[in-house]
């Protein structure tokens, strides 16, 4: 038996398990490669000597850090968690380490963190959304950094994409509701600047209104942050109007659940009095009364295929090729049917 007091090696945990070291390296960097059998024994081993696998050893053998970077617009919200935790949890598997950042949807605070993981050896991005300055990606492109955009699908974009059609959505979405009847739109969005997925479910309502003759350009919209309080005073100020919307029509959940509070606090009664949609199918959707009708975006599933497809980038296991998933609108309590 070794020495307890000191640092256990890769050789000691192969001898107390059995095994070679080439079977240990194996179970620490590619588990799904060795027998179920055998990969415990060697964790058993593992913990029982309280060994760490000498990182830098590893980075030095593969020519990589075995971590991601990850950048969000914001961690103030539940909007992006589920996907996170789905992505942290294949990297995990896989033998990978992420780091996180959120930029304030503040595309300047994004290149500085861009350059910041750079720097600190990233193997490879995740990124939210396509739409950045030209000269972001010729910087990762020389210094042979793969990088992922998700919560888009984007087939044409340079850079790989896992996500789904945010115009496509909405414009689903915006159909519904007007065949309920609905004439008298108006939409609360996110800041479009910037955000190529808000830009993309304006663009993708007014496509619906178009299509069933309705005068787009008259829609009334509120451009705001993703702000509970900043949706409650959308909203007050949409129904404020000589002609008040029937439907308000939010850019994501968070701002759907503040018009549903500011329409509570001027005593209109949803969706009675004025319905409201959302988009995102976070959990806050689902706890307020009435529930909220939304888009339905597959948080989990785009973790898990987003960190699956840079994986395969950074092993050189692939090219990358963005992958389409699927949005399904949730009908719920606060979308009225004016067709009775």
């Amino acid at each position: 038996m070794p020495d307890l007091r000191s640092v256990p090696t890769l050789d000691d945990v192969a001898r107390a398990a059995g095994v070679s070291t080439a079977t240990v390296s194996r179970c620490l960097n590619s588990p799904e490669r060795v027998v179920e059998q055998t990969r415990k024994r060697v964790m058993n081993a593992v913990e029982a000597l309280g060994y760490t696998p000498n990182f830098g050893a590893r980075v030095m053998a593969a020519k990589r850090t075995f971590t991601i970077g990850a950048i969000i617009p914001t961690m103030e919200n539940a909007i992006f968690a589920r996907a996170l935790q789905a992505f942290q949890e294949e990297l995990h598997a896989r033998g990978y380490t992420l780091l996180v950042a959120s930029s304030a949807y503040q595309p300047k605070i994004e290149e500085e963190q861009i350059r910041a993981l750079v720097a600190r050896g990233a193997d490879g991005l995740l990124l939210i959304g396509h739409d950045r300055d030209p000269a972001i990606y010729e910087y990762l492109r020389a210094r042979s950094i793969p990088v992922l955009s998700a919560w888009v699908y984007a087939p044409d974009s340079e850079q790989p994409t896992v996500g789904f059609d945010n115009r496509r959505s909405m414009r689903v979405l915006g159909q519904q509701v007007i065949d309920f009847g609905h004439r008298r739109i108006a939409m609360i969005s996110g800041i479009t600047r910037g955000n190529d997925r808000a830009s993309a479910r304006l663009v993708g309502l007014r496509d619906a209104l178009q299509s069933n003759g309705i005068d787009a350009d008259a829609m009334p919209v509120i451009e705001t942050p993703y702000e509970i309080d900043t949706g409650a005073a959308a909203l007050q100020n949409l129904m404020q109007s000589d002609r008040k919307p029937t439907v308000v029509m939010c850019g994501n959940d968070v701002l759907a659940v503040g018009a549903l509070r500011g329409a509570r606090e001027m005593g209109l009664s949803v969706p009675e009095d004025v319905s409201i949609t959302g988009f995102d199918d976070i959990e806050l959707a689902r706890i307020v009364t009435p529930q909220i009708t939304t888009v339905h975006v597959p948080h989990h599933e785009m973790g898990r295929k987003a960190a699956e497809a840079l994986i395969d980038i950074v092993e050189k296991r692939s090219t990358g090729a963005s992958v389409e998933l699927k949005s399904t609108v949730q009908m719920r309590g606060s979308l009225r049917n004016l067709n009775g």
